[in-house]
């Protein structure tokens, strides 16, 4: 998996902001450990928000065991991922970065998911939650394969 995080996050930048890259830095280089060093003990995940594919229930990954298991159950099975976000508005504790998360899949597909992403740190820059506001239709509703689009954005 390759790094392909588009976003500047110049020095200086509220602490969400850095946890945020750091998760997305782990995540495009495929690091469970890493990625899962940056939660507290008692954090949540919530991506989607509300029950989906990934959690029935729409209650969250909660704790370490719980955003291990969603690791496992979702990022564990892309390829790889490009993170590109668009805009970021940091306040307080929290950051909502507005963006794409391209995630290429075994068979040579890709899939784009438009969303915003919010996340709160505490005090020591540790995440207490990851909220992921996006579509599952609107998301699948993008998935082709992943040479098709290639191409074209070589020829544009």
């Amino acid at each position: 998996m390759g790094v392909d995080v588009c976003w500047d996050p110049a020095a200086a930048q509220p602490p969400a902001r850095q946890a945020a890259f750091r998760s997305m830095t782990a995540v495009t280089a495929g690091d469970k450990a890493a990625w899962l060093e940056l939660f507290a003990g008692d954090a949540v995940v919530e991506d989607p928000i509300g029950p989906s594919m990934f959690d029935e229930e729409g209650k969250g990954h909660h704790g370490q065991d719980g955003i291990s298991a969603f690791w496992d159950k979702t990022i564990a099975n892309v390829e790889r991922f490009q993170f590109t976000v668009r805009d970021s508005h940091a306040a307080g504790d929290e950051v909502a970065n507005v963006g794409t998360i391209t995630t290429y899949l075994p068979g040579g597909y890709r899939v784009d998911t438009d969303g915003v992403f919010v996340y709160r740190v505490r005090e020591d820059g540790l995440i207490v939650s990851m909220r992921a506001f996006w579509e599952t239709e609107r998301a699948m509703a993008t998935a082709r394969k992943a040479e098709d689009q290639d191409k074209l954005s070589e020829a544009l």
